[in-house]
């Protein structure tokens, strides 16, 4: 006797509409493991994230979870409600971290569809949601907006009224919240003796490393996010896909990244919000991610503490310090992965 389906298919394009709020589903408790595997996943240096005595001198409550991987937790709830049958998560904008995460926090996550436009091929559309992490007392601990282009199910339904959000083009700075005292910051411990005063606008900072993805590494760390997207995982769903192969999540490429910007911004770990974010090009198992950075603004958040905007740029298998970005007609140079604006805290002198 045939049952009824129980499983989740997903939602395809047509299932969206504007207004609709989506409760996803596992809250996930954040424990000090969850620290240990992430910083293994991504090489994660950055002193107020290693060492639980370093972050409470700089004003932290202790150890707490690294804001972006936070981040990647949230995403991951939301994949198999709004982008289960995905083509491409295309970006970011407006996200913003109010409170620290520690660990015992447990993660909540809830959407609401916020745009959609229908995609001239009539194959694919494109959501835009706000999605929203709060912890296990109701308070919201960071937003943020992301739009996604989703398979139709079927090409002949119609095409909704298309809804295409306003998006500020970054993240005020006087509206920044979340950032310690930073009050005691012993530069010798955090790896750099560079403070905001000697960064300015405008200058380009190369930051030398590399490091390569393998397989099971970047499945490891998306599971680690219990990001269930197809893309990802399954290689035999894959093979007949445009790139006929599994796609590193992206998120693994922005928190590589950061963690090279390490060496060049040792100070500014403590990531504020994120003003934009593309995802340029593809990455597949073994190949290996640079990063360079620019500063884009300044603002003074206290006596003792700045941030810095900065673009973060990641590319594949090329020396970063060609500084490879874009054309003069705006198009992205070859092996551009990743083109990431956010705000980060740093010690003033």
């Amino acid at each position: 006797m045939a049952s009824a389906q129980k499983s989740n298919p997903g939602n395809y394009f047509e299932d969206f509409h504007v207004g609709m709020e989506i409760v996803h589903a596992t809250p996930q408790t954040l424990t000090e493991g969850d620290i240990a595997l992430y910083r293994a996943m991504t090489g994660n240096r950055f002193a107020q994230y290693s060492s639980a005595e370093f972050a409470k001198a700089a004003g932290m409550p202790g150890l707490a979870i690294d804001p972006l991987h936070a981040f990647h937790v949230v995403f991951g709830k939301s994949v198999p409600d709004i982008s289960l049958n995905a083509v491409a998560n295309l970006g970011y904008a407006d996200g913003r971290f109010f409170l620290p995460v520690m660990p015992g926090d447990t993660l909540n996550t809830v959407s609401t569809v916020i745009g959609i436009k229908e995609n001239s091929n009539g194959k694919t559309g494109v959501v835009w949601v706000r999605t929203t992490g709060t912890n296990q007392r109701g308070e919201t601990v960071m937003s943020f907006v992301r739009w996604v282009m989703v398979n139709k199910y079927e090409m002949d339904n119609p095409a909704p009224e298309a809804v295409v959000p306003d998006l500020p083009a970054a993240v005020p700075a006087a509206e920044l919240s979340g950032f310690p005292a930073m009050k005691t910051w012993d530069m010798a411990l955090s790896g750099s003796r560079h403070t905001y005063d000697d960064y300015a606008v405008g200058e380009k900072i190369n930051h030398v490393d590399g490091m390569t993805v393998e397989e099971a590494e970047h499945q490891i760390a998306t599971r680690l996010y219990q990001n269930t997207a197809k893309v990802h995982f399954d290689a035999h769903g894959q093979k007949d896909s445009r790139f006929g192969r599994r796609l590193i999540y992206g998120g693994v490429v922005i928190s590589i990244a950061r963690s090279l910007a390490f060496n060049g911004l040792a100070n500014a770990g403590q990531m504020l919000a994120i003003n934009a974010g593309s995802h340029v090009s593809p990455l597949f198992a073994g190949d290996t991610i640079y990063a360079w950075s620019e500063v884009l603004d300044k603002a003074v958040l206290s006596e003792t503490c700045g941030a810095l905007r900065l673009r973060l740029v990641a590319v594949k298998d090329q020396d970063p310090g060609a500084f490879a970005y874009k054309s003069d007609d705006g198009k992205y140079s070859d092996g551009v992965l990743l083109d990431f604006d956010y705000w980060a805290a740093i010690p003033k002198r």
